[in-house]
């Protein structure tokens, strides 16, 4: 294994471990989500140079796209959370209560 692909991995189960161990704060979980986000794209778009195989610049195009929609859906929800809750803490939301 390649010193790339450990950093890749690495950097990707950090935040997985991360988002399972640290559930205090819904903006932790959106920054992790956002981290592992970013590891898959780096991994896409380094996987044709790698590779050195001629591949197209779309899937990681398109994995950007889908990262910046979940940053604005999680803020949106961040704030809206914050608004109704009072903070961000995980521990206040109840998905029972109406």
């Amino acid at each position: 294994m390649s010193l790339l692909h450990l950093s890749f991995y690495s950097a990707f189960t950090l935040s997985a471990l991360g988002l399972a161990l640290h559930r205090t704060h819904l903006i932790s979980a959106l920054l992790c989500l956002e981290s592992m986000m970013l590891a898959l794209y780096l991994a896409l778009s380094t996987w044709p140079v790698t590779t050195q195989t001629p591949s197209p610049a779309l899937m990681p195009m398109l994995m950007l796209a889908f990262s910046a929609c979940e940053a604005g859906t999680g803020l949106a929800m961040l704030v809206a959370s914050t608004r109704t809750h009072g903070s961000d803490h995980l521990h206040n939301l109840n998905l029972l209560q109406c």
